[in-house]
């Protein structure tokens, strides 16, 4: 039940971000990695810490709007292919492979099957939407054993 509320929460949000508009980014904003790298090898569960420069860390806002400048929220993109085109200036889904970190959270624990998974952050603005000048991480592989 609570993922359908969520989903049509989503449905929701974007449809209100195909209207709203751009969400600027300062030069310089980045958002990394803190505790891993392309290449490393995991075993599961395992912690993810959400780095960002340039920028603030501020819960997302359903009701209207960010009240800070400067300001987004993490989103952990797992398994799926990097952002580009569209993507870019819509809504992020919700799902296990789109994390959603509106509550301003800055590291969460994941547990993945063994194998072979790609990683990557983008931060979104107060409607799960990527900044004009998209702030997003490298796309790095993990191998969990």
């Amino acid at each position: 039940m609570r993922r359908l509320v969520l989903a049509i929460a989503m449905l929701a949000v974007g449809g209100m971000a195909a209207e709203a508009q751009d969400t600027p980014a300062p030069a310089g904003a980045r958002v990394y990695f803190i505790n891993l790298k392309d290449g490393d090898t995991v075993s599961s569960p395992f912690l993810v810490q959400f780095g960002l420069a340039g920028m603030g860390i501020a819960p997302a806002n359903h009701d209207g709007g960010d009240a800070h400048r400067n300001t987004g929220h993490h989103h952990l993109l797992i398994d799926v292919p990097a952002l580009s085109g569209e993507a870019l200036r819509s809504g992020i889904p919700a799902d296990d492979n789109h994390r959603h970190f509106g509550g301003g959270q800055t590291e969460v624990t994941v547990t993945l099957p063994p194998g072979r998974h790609t990683l990557q952050l983008v931060l979104g603005d107060w409607m799960h939407v990527p900044h004009s000048r998209p702030v997003v991480s490298e796309r790095i592989t993990v191998v969990v054993r």
